[in-house]
């Protein structure tokens, strides 16, 4: 993923999640956090490309999850805050969502050893063709690659099938389950890494 691809991914994430939180906050909050996935020294961020050259979809994490969204904020908080301006505006209520999503992954595994895929989407039309499963086996390629010895993802546990049955086909395997503060129940999965070389 390279920083000119930020944009694109940003289409693709709105049109992969609508109705999604992330989405609600709209194309400048995911364009600064796309971009500090990109930025970031632990960053994993490979796009799939429409025969146009342009992002039709995309996978993005970090090795080290917890560490990252620290730093995240650390370096981007203004303007995190500045384009949370206005989905409070829209939805007072959700302030205190965004500052929890901003503060994240405190629970997030930590340490060099670990990776988290934060986020995955292709656009509607290309769902079923193989490009899902590419861009999976990228980031765990550069997670073993980078000294990662496991992977960990997290998803909707309830309408949501077709992407847990396709983290199972790719060897995922389901280690929790829990409830979000906003009542969502989601699905903690994780897959074991061949070290490289081997």
């Amino acid at each position: 993923m390279s920083t000119d691809d930020v944009p694109g991914v940003v289409q693709v994430h709105l049109s992969s999640f609508p109705g999604f939180f992330l989405s609600f906050l709209g194309p400048r909050f995911l364009g600064i956090f796309y971009r500090g996935i990109r930025e970031d020294e632990s960053g994993i961020g490979y796009v799939y490309l429409n025969p146009a050259g342009e992002p039709a979809g995309f996978v993005a994490g970090t090795v080290n999850p917890r560490g990252f969204y620290k730093r995240l904020l650390k370096r981007d908080w203004l303007r995190f805050s500045l384009a949370s301006l206005g989905p409070i505006a829209r939805r007072p209520a959700a302030a205190g969502r965004i500052v929890r999503a901003l503060l994240h992954p405190g629970q997030n595994p930590v340490g060099d050893s670990v990776a988290g895929l934060f986020s995955i989407g292709v656009l509607p039309e290309l769902q079923g063709t193989g490009a899902g499963k590419l861009l999976v086996r990228a980031f765990l390629d550069e997670a073993a690659a980078r000294g990662c010895r496991s992977v960990f993802l997290t998803t909707d546990r309830d309408g949501n099938d077709a992407v847990n049955l396709f983290y199972q086909k790719l060897g995922f395997t389901l280690e929790r389950q829990y409830v979000t503060p906003q009542g969502r129940r989601m699905n903690e999965y994780w897959i074991s890494l061949a070290p490289q070389g081997v």
